[in-house]
């Protein structure tokens, strides 16, 4: 069945979920997944290049990362979807259907750069420049696993992205009463029209790594450490308003509030709270 996005005149028949290799299904969830591993070590082995680094290092790290990021990825979303997994449990360690989240593998991510560099005695804060330009790439393209997926998008729109799915390809918990009263039915198949979130963070994600790549290259950075809390700022912002777009929020028990959207907030009022204060420090010791 096709996904569609009307108001651009794009119109995509037979979308897969899986392709298949010697008979075994892989999934094109994990395939993204894989290919933003890869940009991302590319990525990041450039700009150790670039600034006098020794992009082994970033091999090694991307090695580790993989582990705990996936890790992370899938403890977070569990403990935040327990009431579902409690009654599932065989399904916490299937990965087919996704359920990853890009906060837990962030938190896996960085856990390995501090193992790594606290091993070889390297410096965490210019790692982490370098690391987290590897992390935003893999998150560019690793969001478009969701759209094979047809998960992490928003409420009903008709905005110029909007994105047309077939409704028996989504999940019903997913799908709101104002995307009923908007469906379509096109050649006998209903659909419902959202907000493609998944591409609003991997556009966002895309001018960040523009920015924090410029700034890297150019040196711009007052001081070790910046461009990781400008990517902590940045990616939390815009991940703030496209948290609030979604139906499928992982919530903090008991309560309706998006605990994505809080570590955001948290993340982003922190990091540049950081940023100013380091940067006056830095002023006053010129």
């Amino acid at each position: 069945m096709s996904i569609a996005f009307p108001n651009l005149g794009i119109y995509l028949d037979h979308v897969i979920r899986y392709i298949y290799i010697f008979s075994y299904p892989v999934a094109m969830y994990g395939i993204t997944m894989a290919l933003g591993i890869v940009a991302g070590l590319a990525v990041a082995s450039w700009a150790a290049k670039k600034t006098g680094q020794n992009p082994d290092h970033y091999t090694n790290i991307a090695m580790l990362g993989v582990v705990l990021g996936l890790l992370g990825a899938r403890t977070y979303y569990v403990i935040f979807s327990w009431d579902y997994y409690s009654a599932h449990p065989g399904e916490i360690v299937d990965l087919r259907g996704g359920g990853l989240a890009l906060y837990g593998s962030l938190i896996g991510a960085v856990a390995a750069v501090l193992i790594y560099c606290r091993w070889k005695r390297l410096s965490i804060r210019l790692i982490l420049d370098t690391a987290c330009l590897g992390m935003v790439t893999g998150q560019v393209i690793g969001r478009w696993g969701n759209f094979f997926n047809r998960e992490a998008f928003g409420e009903y729109t008709n905005n110029l992205l909007a994105m047309r799915l077939p409704l028996q390809d989504v999940r019903a918990d997913e799908v709101t009463d104002l995307m009923h009263a908007h469906e379509q039915v096109v050649d006998g198949i209903t659909y419902i029209q959202v907000h493609p979130t998944f591409l609003y963070e991997s556009l966002w994600n895309l001018g960040v790594l523009v920015l924090l790549a410029v700034l890297t290259v150019k040196g711009k950075k007052r001081f070790d450490g910046e461009i990781f809390l400008l990517y902590l700022l940045l990616y939390g912002a815009g991940r703030f308003w496209i948290e609030a777009l979604r139906t499928d929020q992982l919530l903090i028990p008991g309560t309706r509030i998006p605990v994505s959207q809080v570590l955001a907030a948290v993340l982003a009022v922190l990091s540049l709270v950081l940023i100013l204060v380091l940067r006056s420090r830095k002023q006053k010791e010129k």
